[in-house]
């Protein structure tokens, strides 16, 4: 069982000039070669979770959100055992679903689950209105009265149970001189877009109203630390954090005399001291910092561990100085750009190749290191994302003191796909 609520790894000798094994990944050349060897019995590609790194991380997380409870993002995570075992700790509360099958599927055991964007998944719905224990475990997320007009459709209020929304509000920068900066979410911005709709919504029979949702990207996802754009980030970041604080608080004094609320959530990973100062807000999400994907990187204000890590075997050598491994072409979402390739991590120094990068069944790597790999050794990976590896495998193998305990799955190894 995953237990992340105590620390229970060995510390190293005081004045020992080793780290301590909760902290090995600072030493990149133990860490990974203990992952090496405690995986060297299990066949590639496999995929690790190394217990002391997500504990890092998970409390990491909470130190930067200020004591602001942290609803978890599932999307980022997708392994059931570790949301329940992040969830045992004081301080998260609440998770951020990312559609409607996967809320019913998780409402078997979680009491507190928010849908992060819009369904009209109208079997999901059926089942939802069906069941007055399901409709107060879960609330729809919802930025449009069509959204309403579904569910009334396919059951009228009185005939089933009072559902529980969320208004999604666009929390990106509207600039004179850059134009729209952030993620193209819901088409309510200012306070009197959302006071409009929320008197309309509060005077639907058989809904209530209970939160809002402003999820700020342009801050959360984007990292500040390097780059020749990194001035200009920051200074953008700066004046959406500026812009986004006065307007959150519009729109929680408007909303004060129309609904009482339950929540006001925002933030995400990249953004949770920002998300925690803000008084307007009463909790943060975050779920891609627990298991850190290589986008985190790039961020001054924290440095997340690499609590997971995926491994492919070299199966040939094309070149002295290029090793190819079986497999590899694990993309994340978003922009076909570098940044979503998978990282190769160890041995140091490897880069896939221009032309191929990173192949649907096999990736070639050029560097130094590869002149010493040979025929059945280990390349280790990073992915870009947190959460999408789990679509590619069904289970990770926990890690705990350089011993593999445990093989935990994913929402593929339990036969569920969502997205």
């Amino acid at each position: 069982m995953l237990d992340l609520t105590a620390d229970q790894s060995p510390k190293a000798d005081v004045g020992s000039d080793s780290p301590s094994r909760a902290d090995a990944w600072h030493s990149p050349e133990r860490y990974w070669t203990s992952l090496t060897e405690a995986t060297a019995h299990l066949p590639a590609p496999l995929a690790v979770i190394e217990r002391d790194a997500l504990r890092h991380n998970a409390m990491d997380l909470l130190v930067r959100s200020g004591g602001i409870p942290i609803r978890v993002a599932t999307k980022s995570v997708r392994v059931r055992a570790v949301l329940d075992a992040v969830l045992a700790i004081p301080g998260y509360r609440g998770i951020l679903a990312f559609t409607l099958a996967e809320a019913l599927w998780l409402a078997e055991d979680h009491d507190d689950i928010v849908l992060g964007y819009p369904t009209v998944d109208r079997a999901g719905l059926t089942a939802l209105l069906a069941d007055e224990n399901l409709a107060s475990r879960i609330t729809l997320m919802i930025d449009d009265l069509a959204h309403l007009d579904l569910i009334d459709s396919l059951a009228a209020p009185g005939s089933r149970p009072e559902i529980r929304v969320a208004i999604d509000v666009d929390a990106s920068l509207r600039s004179a001189a850059l134009g729209h900066i952030g993620v193209r979410r819901s088409s309510l911005y200012t306070a009197a877009d959302v006071a409009g709709f929320a008197r309309q919504v509060v005077r639907r029979p058989g809904f209530r109203l209970v939160g809002l949702q402003m999820y700020e990207a342009q801050i959360a996802g984007q990292g500040d630390a390097a780059g020749a754009d990194a001035p200009v980030i920051r200074m953008v970041q700066a004046r959406s954090r500026d812009e986004l604080r006065r307007r959150r608080a519009e729109i929680a004094d408007a909303m004060f005399d129309i609904a009482p609320l339950e929540f006001l959530n925002g933030g995400g990973t990249g953004s949770l001291e920002f998300t925690g100062s803000d008084e307007s807000l009463t909790e943060a999400t975050a779920g891609s910092g627990l298991l850190a994907g290589h986008l985190f990187d790039g961020y001054r204000s924290f440095t997340p561990a690499p609590a997971t890590a995926f491994a492919f075997d070299v199966v040939r050598k094309p070149e002295p100085d290029i090793a190819t491994v079986l497999g590899g072409g694990w993309i994340a979402s978003g922009p076909a750009v570098a940044s979503r390739q998978p990282a190769p991590v160890w041995p140091p120094r490897l880069h896939a190749l221009p032309r191929e990068a990173a192949g649907e069944v096999q990736t070639p790597l050029r560097g130094d290191a590869a002149r010493d790999l040979g025929v059945g050794d280990r390349v280790w990976f990073r992915h870009a994302k947190s959460g999408e590896p789990a679509e590619r495998i069904d289970s990770y193998h926990l890690v705990v003191d350089g011993t593999v305990v445990d093989e935990l799955p994913t929402y593929r190894g339990e036969g569920r796909a969502f997205l």
